[in-house]
């Protein structure tokens, strides 16, 4: 016993040690901002309203609106600028809309008076199976795991954008993105929000993803992010560059403009990059392959649409839940809103059911309609609106309502609700904070072109070593359940949060605009488009107006909880609105006032004098015009 004794105390002697060795050590190291930088950043200040009378570019980042504005001045056209734009954006926004990841678009080109959709989201790799999934005991789709991984779809929407309706280079729109990645930007508030890790979970970020610690903190875990603290992307810049070079060769070789993007194109699904992916799912355990990649296609589609009043209202197909803005837009059209008062309580009321009942039809019918008979076309119409309008009750649904029964059916598919049940509020909240955010861009060029594209992705999931390419966690939009309409199938679309917005009026062109904000983002636009439309509100004014956010429906990232009958309120109207909500049978919590939770709108509009843009001082949003 004695000698037992002595060995543990050697032992605790020992552990001591070392503790007070690393203690020391950890205490010891370069902990401080490394090349702190001069910047004004925008985020939470008010901003004025730009007019225009050329063209006008509104990004999630200055840096990205900068690049747009720049190709509109060298002569490109909207969609020169909106390729140049989402690059900026993957490097300056590149935590939360990340190359390669998902970019959902929307055009409107002038000429022809065309809309379209352009199918901007990743499919499912051959090998995702929901019975693959289940035999490792998943009930859903797991975060941080590279299983999570989408086959990636940005690279295919640019070069489709850029053959299509664009007239520059690859290398011309690319160039700005590189110059970024190399030279680097400060670091801004809603980088820092996004990664704003603790010790514990830098810890766990870099024995999980040592790459990505590497790429977003030097490999030096101990040390977190500081705002405004110069951060580079030297890998992803060199990828770009690569890209770039490819095609410069197939056009020294005698190629043509279009065969030049296709060299782009192979080089990231056919070429070294697709052989690092590969490499590293072999290595990972990952389920994507050569195939995948090199069989993947986006393609452009006929977009859903909605009408209210003189405005029709144009997004993405069932692949994205686009379509639940312009539906809870059709569901409120008859209702006298503006006698209620802007956000009054009755109000608050009122467009949350809409946007509920819509949502559930969300839940019940939306997914990728290669795979799935959406009746997009029935749920789309008037008198299903009308039926949707009746369900509207005078207090609060609680747990979201029923999907809408479409004609022939018997009776309304079921919603899918989490496995793990409704989640306590402050979790969830913590939840919808971290990883979810996107990002959005909004073009009008001097042609009355127009572009709207809402990219996204994350670094939660295995980084490709030494490329820059985040892979991101969007699987987590599938349900592992065979009867949700959004379930996994090899080859399929999740149905993604992320879509883009192309509004007319009286059936002339009017508006580009698009929020990130995952399940948020229909309810950003309804909330601003109603500002303006109901109650006659300037567009920077419609964006700074205080929003709510219903948190009913079930969450589209896994595990797809939902807090029934809970309203988000931003604190002006948690402060005029929150006992009387609370009467109406809600549960009402505060959120700070211009929070991100809620959105972060832009937004470029036509007028007869020219153009107007706004952007949310939610986040770092900036809208510029000549």
């Amino acid at each position: 016993m004695r000698k037992a004794a002595r060995a543990f105390r050697v032992a605790g002697i020992v552990v001591g040690g070392i503790a007070i060795v690393l203690g020391a050590t950890y205490l010891a190291l370069p902990k401080g901002p490394r090349d702190p930088m001069t910047f004004a950043d925008p985020w939470n200040t008010s901003r004025p309203q730009v007019t225009a009378k050329e063209y006008a570019a509104v990004t999630g980042t200055p840096w990205a609106t900068d690049v747009a504005m720049k190709i509109l001045d060298q002569g490109g056209n909207a969609f020169d600028a909106a390729a140049a734009a989402l690059l900026a954006l993957n490097v300056t926004h590149d935590e939360a809309s990340s190359f390669p990841g998902i970019a959902p678009l929307m055009l409107y080109e002038a000429k022809t008076g065309k809309v379209l959709s352009y199918v901007g989201a990743g499919t499912a790799p051959a090998a995702a199976t929901i019975e693959r999934f289940k035999a490792k005991g998943y009930k859903t789709v797991p975060d941080l795991n590279i299983w999570a991984q989408l086959v990636p779809a940005s690279p295919d929407v640019i070069v489709s954008l850029l053959r299509d309706y664009g007239t520059m280079s690859f290398r011309q729109i690319a160039d700005p993105a590189i110059a970024l990645g190399r030279e680097g930007f400060p670091v801004h508030h809603i980088m820092l929000h996004n990664m704003d890790l603790s010790l514990v979970k830098r810890i766990g970020f870099a024995v999980l993803f040592p790459y990505n610690t590497k790429v977003y903190l030097g490999g030096q875990w101990w040390r977190p992010l500081y705002a405004r603290d110069r951060i580079t992307f030297p890998d992803l810049a060199n990828s770009l560059d690569a890209m770039a070079r490819a095609e410069q060769t197939a056009v020294a070789n005698g190629a043509t403009r279009t065969q030049g993007l296709q060299a782009v194109r192979d080089y990231f699904y056919k070429g070294p990059l697709a052989d690092a992916i590969v490499k590293l799912e072999k290595s990972k355990g990952g389920l994507i392959t050569a195939e995948d990649l090199a069989h993947y296609t986006g393609g452009w589609e006929t977009p859903v649409q909605g009408s209210v009043g003189e405005y029709t209202i144009y997004t993405n197909g069932t692949w994205s839940q686009g379509s639940v803005g312009p539906l809870a837009l059709q569901i409120l059209d008859g209702i006298d809103l503006k006698s209620m008062g802007q956000n009054s309580p009755l109000y608050v009321h009122t467009v949350a059911q809409a946007i509920e009942l819509a949502m559930a039809d969300r839940e019940g019918y939306m997914a990728d309609p290669a795979f799935v008979k959406v009746p997009i076309t029935e749920i789309m119409s008037k008198d299903y609106a009308a039926q949707r309008r009746l369900k509207m009750t005078g207090r609060a649904f609680g747990p979201l309502p029923a999907a809408g029964v479409v004609s022939g059916l018997a009776q309304a598919p079921t919603i899918f609700g989490s496995e793990d049940g409704p989640l306590h509020f402050a979790e969830l909240l913590k939840d919808v904070r971290f990883g979810k955010d996107t990002s959005h861009i909004a073009i009008v060029d001097k042609w009355g072109n127009a572009v709207s594209i809402t990219p996204s992705d994350f670094p939660k999931s295995p980084m490709v070593p030494g490329t820059g390419l985040t892979l991101g966690n969007r699987m987590t939009q599938f349900r592992l359940d065979p009867a949700s309409p959004n379930r996994l199938e090899p080859g399929k679309r999740p149905r993604v949060t992320p879509h883009a917005l192309i509004v007319f009026k009286n059936g002339k062109f009017s508006m580009s605009i698009g929020t990130p904000g995952d399940d948020m983002q229909p309810q950003a636009f309804v909330q601003v488009f109603l500002n303006m439309s109901v109650f006659g509100m300037s567009l920077q004014e419609a964006i700074d107006a205080p929003r709510f956010r219903s948190m009913s429906v079930p969450a589209s990232f896994a595990p797809h909880q939902s807090a029934p009958g809970t309203l988000l309120l931003e604190k002006k109207l948690y402060d005029a609105d929150a006992s009387r909500l609370e009467a109406l049978g809600y549960t009402v919590t505060s959120l700070p006032d211009w929070d991100n939770t809620c959105g972060a709108i832009g937004a470029v509009i036509k007028t007869a004098n020219g153009l107007i843009a706004g952007s949310d001082p939610r986040e770092e949003t900036w809208a510029e015009g000549k």
